[in-house]
């Protein structure tokens, strides 16, 4: 079994770009464009206090909350979720919708149904998601009980719900 990475990989210049501009549409107000596919988190940096913007893939909406369930594709120790916990005043926006989030960690047979569920929903493109899947883990992945475990035991679920 693989040990999850220390740090989060750097991506080149162009990836960051290009994974980047879906800020800009948000900022431009067409989030809505995404509906619940994707949602936009704004917190604040836990050591520059700025402002920051991360797209996220949201894997599962529930309307109850709202709660949005997305994957931190690089582990715990992405800067996005190392701020969220050290500043936890996050700012959500999906769709048109925006809230004050709160969020949690899904426990381990609730992130694996997330997790199977959004494989059963992209099954048209399923070779590519169990591929990028593979490639964030650092192993094959084949979308089985025993691979989802491995996958979110190393890569967390996150929900984040409206705060009341």
């Amino acid at each position: 079994m693989t040990t999850p990475p220390t740090t989060a990989p750097r991506l080149n210049p162009v990836l960051r770009l290009l994974f980047h501009a879906p800020v800009y549409l948000y900022r431009w107000g067409f989030g809505w464009l995404f509906g619940h596919r994707f949602l936009l988190l704004v917190h604040i940096g836990r050591r520059t206090d700025l402002r920051r913007q991360t797209v996220l893939e949201v894997l599962e909406y529930r309307q109850q909350g709202p709660e949005a369930i997305v994957m931190s594709a690089f582990g715990p120790n992405a800067n996005w979720l190392r701020n969220i916990e050290a500043k936890p005043t996050p700012e959500v926006i999906i769709g048109s919708h925006r809230f004050a989030a709160v969020h949690r960690f899904l426990e381990a047979n609730e992130a694996i149904k997330v997790l199977r569920g959004y494989l059963q929903r992209n099954r048209l493109i399923a070779p590519v998601v169990r591929f990028v899947l593979g490639r964030l883990v650092g192993r094959r992945f084949d979308g089985s009980e025993e691979h989802c475990r491995l996958l979110v035991e190393q890569l967390p679920l996150i929900g984040l719900r409206q705060r009341s």
